[in-house]
């Protein structure tokens, strides 16, 4: 979570570039982190493996093992903690490498302190655990079953419909499932599927997912996307969001299938199965 009078997050910082390494160290301490800060890829990996961080912040850019190898490592590790790249690279070939190699977000360089910060508490708060379902009350779990309904269950997350697939009376998958356009999603156990095929998606990925699939048929304009899955908007000039809805639609695309995200020019994104 971000930080908290209760709660300060630690923060594994690599970037070989000592002035922006020490900045950005203080300002993080600053900011009420707990920041381990090395110089390049190779402690990078030591420091993760030795004491797991809540977030790394990787430049892309370092001599040996630079970001990507060390993201790619980690990811190939089965570790999923959150992984804010920065770069100097602002080509959209550069920004996928990033996202290909398992990173959540990136900054460009020269970055604002405070552009760092909102980006740093969104992967933060998408990485804590969601809370505990409060539990089922004795009356209710000792309430006589009503009468069998007819017809067809109502949110039964038929592909083509948004909803939540909906199970019998204390079937542990019930309400599990969110189903729209023949894509399938258990936000629990963060898979996907379009079809049989399972989907690999990095946590970003997933979100920007689930949040097209709870909204499915529904223009989503670009504000309204930043504020849900990063938790700031980054202003009309961003690429960031283009940059993964495309690579999102890569991993759903199939060939002779019909492209599930629209975009509508000057608004936003749909999802819908035309």
């Amino acid at each position: 979570m971000p930080p908290t009078a209760s709660h300060t997050p630690t923060v594994l910082l690599a970037e070989d570039d000592r002035a922006i390494r020490n900045a950005l160290e203080r300002a993080l301490i600053l900011e009420g982190y707990r920041v381990t800060a090395v110089a390049d890829g190779v402690e990078a990996l030591a420091q993760a493996h030795r004491s797991r961080p809540d977030v790394l912040v990787l430049d892309v850019m370092m001599p040996g093992i630079d970001g990507l190898q060390v993201c790619r490592v980690l990811r190939a590790e089965g570790d999923r903690t959150p992984v804010l790249m920065l770069t100097a690279l602002v080509e959209t070939a550069d920004r996928i490498a990033g996202l290909d190699a398992g990173a959540d977000d990136y900054v460009v360089k020269p970055f604002d302190v405070e552009e760092v910060f909102a980006r740093l508490r969104a992967l933060l708060r998408r990485a804590a655990p969601a809370p505990a379902p409060a539990p089922e009350s004795v009356e209710s779990s000792t309430r006589e079953p009503g009468p069998k309904a007819s017809g067809t269950p109502r949110n039964s997350g038929t592909p083509g419909t948004p909803g939540t697939t909906e199970g019998r009376p204390g079937d542990p998958a019930a309400g599990r499932f969110v189903e729209a356009a023949g894509l399938r999603m258990d936000p629990r156990a963060r898979r996907a599927w379009r079809g049989r095929r399972e989907l690999e998606l990095t946590r970003t990925e997933f979100e920007l997912l689930e949040l097209l699939i709870r909204n499915a048929g529904i223009v989503l304009d670009h504000s309204t996307i930043y504020d849900r899955i990063w938790g700031y908007d980054f202003g009309p000039g961003s690429k960031n969001l283009a940059v993964y809805v495309g690579y999102l639609r890569r991993k759903l695309d199939e060939p002779g299938a019909p492209q599930l995200i629209h975009t509508v020019r000057g608004v936003g994104y749909v999802l819908r199965e035309d």
